[in-house]
């Protein structure tokens, strides 16, 4: 990626600080998941899967929280029952201090298989999420604000693109913009980048850091990478093998903007990784022996 500088004492007590200021903004807490119980009803085998077992977490406002674990832990659960989509069995979850009864404007999705309308162009597809929600802006309004955030991901000048035109980066840059044009608090993102290669996989991490610096919104992201996790957390959250717990929640203290820096030469990112490997490792093993039945 381009811009990436390597660590000096210098611009790296400069990031440091800057890091420390917006950890200080945050503290007020958007999304709170108490005791949470969630499982799924399998009628052929007529029985209950529980996929998550008396999760706590509590997620601040601006921050970018990372959930990390084995297959068929309850990770997409966990956010399709912050979205709205899946009710809990037992425990509650509220977003901005209210209890969550169904989706709402509040929050957005950004999928892993760019979830587009092949028929639509780019304006069209960002332009969606206005057909069924009513927010009470004129035509003119809903039209800057899709060309704003076409914009923000990169994608000026592509606004009449179909879907089949463009790489799956810049698919997933659409899916992005979709998300965000309704200016929703929360972004709740399910391996938005496991589908395009490892390339363009690590420039969307960098722009994905750069956006929501912009937009401040709170993000809950799910990936199988520990590098990922590293690169863009401020706290990674590590879930066991099903039914899915809170193993730990290790913090990332390192600089931002981090798409600056070479990340990977800097000691704490190697003690980070090696951390949430020996976490992940185990919970990983049997989740693929599960796999293996």
């Amino acid at each position: 990626m381009g811009g990436i500088v390597n660590i000096t004492k210098g611009n790296r007590l400069q990031a440091a600080t800057a890091t420390a200021e917006r950890a200080a903004a945050k503290g007020e807490p958007v999304i709170v998941a108490k005791n949470v119980t969630i499982g799924y009803q399998l009628h052929r085998e007529r029985k209950r899967l529980t996929a998550l077992k008396d999760v706590t977490l509590t997620v601040n406002r601006g921050e970018f929280v990372v959930l990390v674990g084995p297959s068929g832990c309850g990770k997409t659960t966990f956010i399709n029952a912050v979205s709205g989509l899946v009710e809990p069995w037992e425990g509650t979850i509220e977003v901005n201090g209210r209890p969550v009864t169904g989706p709402g404007p509040d929050r957005a999705m950004v999928f892993q298989d760019y979830a587009l309308m092949p028929w639509r162009t780019v304006e069209s597809n960002v332009r969606m999420p206005f057909e069924f929600q009513q927010l009470g802006l004129s035509k003119q309004e809903i039209a800057d604000r899709v060309r704003h955030y076409i914009d923000l991901v990169g994608l000026g000048g592509f606004e009449r693109s179909f879907p089949y035109e463009l790489s799956g980066g810049m698919k997933q840059r659409v899916g992005i913009a979709r998300a965000l044009v309704c200016e929703p608090d929360i972004l709740l993102a399910d391996e938005p980048f496991a589908a395009i290669d490892a390339m363009t996989r690590e420039a969307m991490q960098g722009e994905l850091e750069r956006i929501v610096a912009k937009t401040e919104q709170t993000v809950v992201f799910i990936t199988h990478s520990i590098d990922e996790a590293i690169t863009l957390a401020d706290r990674v959250v590590v879930i066991s093998f099903r039914p899915g717990r809170i193993k730990e929640v290790v913090e990332v203290k390192l600089p931002r903007p981090r798409y600056q820096f070479d990340l990977k030469i800097m000691p704490e990112y190697g003690e980070l990784h090696d951390r949430i490997w020996r976490l992940v490792k185990d919970e990983a093993l049997q989740s693929a022996r599960g796999a293996a039945r």
